[in-house]
């Protein structure tokens, strides 16, 4: 068995060993997904590495390389071991075989999120050095079952879709900091596959949203705090669900003790599927 980077792998052997890896995962995603997925988390193939038994993967972790918070980041796009190999301590070994190369690649931290059922994976994260920063709630429901009632209909709100990246300090309608997958930095990676909407009133922007229609992933949904509680999430959620590719959406990563967008999502009948730890290790 040899460590080595994917640097030479092409994509379809690496789409089958994540496929086989996360065959009993909660959210599965299709190689079109997959490869959406890679560029939004910002995949570098040198900077990632995979156990081989001849020319099978075993064994692999995918990193992203970027920015988090300003300092030097790998994210864990994506760690997997066959079932017949688990067990084996193949994570542990390909994590210990990364750090010189990304210590030699300037960066400084490595992020990662991990299902909080999965003990087993966070009791290894926590013995490699892991620290939890925060908790998320991830939220799944099918398009049809939302529920777009609306206690308030102001009709001084119209929806329409905006660039964001020419309007400023829509970080100021945020109650916490995106994680790595829903991060300005990420949609800027592939932004040609979401769609920004603005709700506004008048010329105001009131709230926005940016989302990916071909997964129904919700990256990012804000409302001004001076607007709230006035159907402004629920009109721009209409509009999602009007413009939804996927038969489902979903919102990952929205931080637990943040009670204002838990409260709407389960009001829309919007219904928490996992839950999540978020976890740093300096290297």
């Amino acid at each position: 068995m040899e460590i080595k980077s994917f640097g030479k792998t092409d994509f379809d052997t690496m789409f089958k060993a994540f496929s086989r890896a996360f065959v009993d995962y909660e959210i599965q995603v299709n190689s079109v997904e997959f490869q959406k997925m890679l560029k939004r988390r910002g995949f570098n193939p040198d900077l990632s590495f995979a156990a081989f038994e001849g020319n099978e993967i075993v064994s692999f972790t995918l990193n992203g390389i970027g920015n988090f918070n300003g300092i030097p980041t790998a994210y864990d796009t994506g760690t997997g071991t066959l079932k017949e190999y688990r067990g084996k301590g193949l994570a542990t070994k390909i994590f210990e075989y990364s750090i010189p190369y990304l210590k030699g690649a300037k960066i400084r931290q490595y992020l990662l999120e991990v299902l909080q059922h999965n003990t087993k994976a966070v009791s290894v994260y926590r013995n490699l050095g892991f620290e939890t920063v925060r908790e998320f709630n991830c939220f799944k429901q099918r398009n049809e079952d939302v529920n777009l009632e609306m206690k308030v209909n102001d009709t001084s709100y119209s929806v329409q879709q905006i660039n964001i990246e020419k309007i400023n300090a829509l970080s100021d309608f945020w109650d916490f900091y995106p994680s790595w997958q829903n991060s300005f930095e990420a949609i800027q990676r592939a932004k040609d596959d979401f769609v920004s909407l603005g709700a506004f009133s008048e010329k105001e922007l009131t709230g926005y949203c940016v989302f990916e229609p071909d997964s129904g992933d919700i990256t990012q949904i804000a409302v001004d705090k001076q607007h709230r509680r006035k159907g402004v999430a629920t009109l721009l959620l209409k509009e999602i669900i009007k413009l939804n590719r996927h038969d489902s959406i979903k919102v990952l990563n929205t931080d637990i003790l943040q009670n204002s967008i838990t409260d709407f999502l389960q009001t829309k009948s919007i219904n928490i599927l996992v839950k999540q730890f978020e976890m740093i290790k300096e290297i």
